[in-house]
């Protein structure tokens, strides 16, 4: 989109009473301008490695940016930190994994979730159908919070260090990682999360218009955590 084109969007959402509006002005003051960003690191979802971030949200926040013709910058940081900033009105937006659960939603405001993953058990080709995890020796990392979750099944839980060395057995593991394991989803869920941006609260043109993007670009998000797992 031109700097034309964003600014036009800026003055839609922000036009008439019933739309919703900017106290601190967010959406027209980035359109055409600069977005601060946080990002904490958390894999896929960003990555902290090298002179830029990288990662899932890092390249959804970089497509949302050039809709309105922004530039953005980055600032790494702890999620206390980084929400701390939020809430005073030092950054615009925050991303790295965050979950509709998130503890801070309290202070600051969630986007709706745009994509929600699984936390799936996972079995080599050709292994016997699983209808439940009864007496199943399955394999999960070490000290995870998979770990913890698949404590609670009747599985025979198999903690590991690396999943690659499951030696053929089923494996829990986020979903976008099975292709890297050579794995097929068995259809066990462990857990879902709801995957969301956190922004300012209050500034409501700004979060229609984040948000607006992120649901539509929701099957971007998924080719971009696929290309994450792939082997």
């Amino acid at each position: 989109m031109t700097r034309v084109g964003g600014l036009a969007l800026a003055a839609l959402v922000l036009a008439g009473c019933s739309l919703p509006r900017d106290p601190e002005g967010t959406l027209q003051r980035a359109t055409g301008g600069t977005i601060r960003a946080g990002v904490t690191a958390r894999e896929p979802w960003a990555r902290l490695e090298g002179e830029a971030p990288a990662g899932v949200e890092v390249d959804l926040v970089e497509g949302f940016a050039r809709e309105i013709d922004a530039e953005v910058r980055w600032l790494p940081g702890a999620e206390a930190e980084l929400m701390a900033a939020l809430e005073t009105g030092q950054l615009d937006v925050i991303v790295g994994g965050l979950e509709s659960t998130n503890p801070w939603a309290g202070s600051v405001t969630l986007t709706h979730p745009y994509l929600t993953t699984a936390l799936v058990v996972g079995a080599p080709v050709g292994h016997a159908a699983l209808t439940d995890l009864a007496g199943v020796e399955v394999a999960v990392e070490s000290g995870t919070e998979a770990a913890g979750l698949l404590a609670k099944t009747d599985a025979v839980v198999v903690p590991l260090e690396d999943l690659a060395d499951a030696r053929g057995r089923p494996a829990a593991v986020e979903q976008w990682l099975l292709d890297d394991l050579g794995l097929v989803d068995t259809g066990v869920r462990l857990a879902e999360a709801d995957h969301v941006a956190a922004v300012r609260s209050g500034e409501n043109a700004w979060l229609v218009a984040l948000e607006r993007y992120l649901i539509a670009h929701e099957a971007d998000a998924e080719r971009l955590l696929a290309e994450e797992g792939a082997p």
